[in-house]
């Protein structure tokens, strides 16, 4: 199989890689953050609230520290908002309404609010318009929701039409527009909001299992599948009503090895991959 190498996108100065790394992510303008603690979480531990440091590296490799104070989520989400504040959440919610999960931050690491999303969180990415995204895994089908960062629900799938949603397998924010492949149909799936005649559009796809999509005017690609396949990459076309695959390769880190444990994030025609020990991001361009 053809292979396709990723590229070195940015990396964690070596100054902070004394500390734990939580979690990590790129937000919609390319800047990739790290969220360090003191200590590695373990099962069982009371979550006892700490305080973060965010390591962000912006695109032209310039690093910024945040402090963030009295962190709650043991297992967190995170992303910046466009105002250089920050949300983490807890991927579980030790119950249901628990109005603690998600935190939000100002630019100086102050807690300015605090709401629930729901449990089983998969994914959560911010928009350029600071809406919270959350896709949500399958012990608690809920689907897809988008929030403000005052935790007011602004949308939901509920109603959306969307064929088959029990899992949010791939979610992709760019701009103001998320994209999603869900299971169990696995569609391609565009939201839109703030578009009145048509916010959501859904195209058939015969490609299973994918956790990241990137998406380039009328090109898709999609990454990951069941099994032997976790490491492949589908190229395909959008058509009238189905996504029609055009080609498949293996995704390798840039010195062609296949990552292992990995995070994912899908950001426009992007797909961001992090390997263990998860201080390097590289990316794949569908642009490019």
């Amino acid at each position: 199989m053809q292979k396709t190498a990723l590229v070195p996108y940015a990396r964690l100065p070596h100054a902070h890689r004394d500390r734990h790394v939580l979690t990590s992510t790129v937000d919609v303008f390319g800047a990739a953050h790290w969220l360090l603690a003191e200590h590695v979480p373990r099962p069982g531990d009371d979550v006892r609230p700490f305080d973060g440091l965010v390591v962000s590296v912006d695109p032209d490799g310039d690093a910024e520290l945040t402090e963030l104070s009295a962190v709650r989520a043991r297992w967190p989400h995170l992303d910046r908002l466009p105002d250089g504040g920050f949300v983490v959440a807890a991927s579980r919610a030790r119950r249901y309404e628990d109005a603690n999960q998600v935190q939000v931050f100002d630019a100086l690491g102050r807690e300015t609010s605090f709401f629930s999303v729901g449990d089983a969180i998969e994914h959560l990415l911010v928009d350029e318009a600071g809406r919270i995204w959350v896709g949500h895994f399958d012990e608690n089908p809920v689907g897809i929701r988008c929030w403000s960062a005052t935790g007011r629900l602004i949308w939901t799938s509920d109603d959306a039409g969307i064929p088959g949603l029990f899992d949010c397998y791939a979610l992709n924010v760019s701009g103001t527009t998320a994209w999603a492949c869900t299971y169990t149909d696995f569609p391609l799936v565009e939201i839109r909001p703030d578009r009145t005649d048509q916010p959501v559009r859904v195209w058939a796809n015969r490609v299973r299992g994918a956790e990241a999509v990137a998406v380039h005017g009328e090109r898709v690609a999609f990454y990951s599948g069941y099994r032997e396949e976790r490491d492949r990459l589908t190229h395909g076309e959008i058509m009238e009503t189905s996504v029609e695959p055009t080609g498949v390769a293996l995704l390798t880190l840039p010195d062609g090895s296949v990552p292992g444990r990995r995070r994912v994030v899908g950001r426009g025609s992007r797909i961001y991959v992090q390997a263990e020990p998860f201080t390097t991001w590289e990316v794949f361009d569908l642009s490019g």
